[in-house]
């Protein structure tokens, strides 16, 4: 996103970042609806993906969610989504917000059957935490039963930055 909106003006790199937990990416909200910035930053060895949003309705929620949960299966990673609960109804877009955290994880032996390794209650202020095995992902690129990011058709199609 090119335009201001909300006095925010979107970024102008996809950037992943090394740390004591293991190399991380972030997309905030809509940006975790286009599969190609999470594909390059797995492409650059992200292992947790982190989408902090802001939904007012359960239907940008569930938006914001499903594709956070492809993006744990499509790159063969962790995603941690963390949205805000309750009202500010003195504050411009905030009088009314849904959401639940909560921890994906790829759909494969080692990691939950539905791809969900902890999910906070609903619509409710609360801290949610997961421990998670990057060292199960590892192996899961190695030895899954589907090896998305080595079975991608890169002799049709490549996913780059500019």
């Amino acid at each position: 996103m090119s335009k201001k909106y909300g006095g925010l003006q979107g970024g102008s790199k996809i950037q992943t970042f090394d740390t004591d937990c293991g190399k991380i990416g972030i997309l905030i909200c809509y940006d975790s609806e286009f599969p190609e910035l999470s594909r390059i930053m797995a492409q650059e060895g992200m292992q947790i993906l982190f989408v902090p949003f802001l939904t007012d309705t359960q239907n940008a929620y569930a938006r914001v969610r499903l594709c956070s949960q492809a993006r744990a299966v499509e790159n063969e990673c962790y995603v941690a989504i963390a949205g805000s609960v309750g009202n500010l109804p003195a504050v411009e877009n905030m009088d009314i917000s849904y959401a639940q955290s909560a921890v994906f994880t790829p759909c494969d032996f080692a990691f939950p059957s539905n791809g969900v390794k902890a999910e906070a209650t609903a619509n409710t202020e609360m801290i949610l935490v997961a421990d998670v095995d990057l060292d199960l992902l590892k192996e899961l690129h190695n030895y899954g039963a589907v090896k998305n990011l080595k079975d991608r058709r890169t002799d049709l199609y490549e996913v780059s930055k500019k």
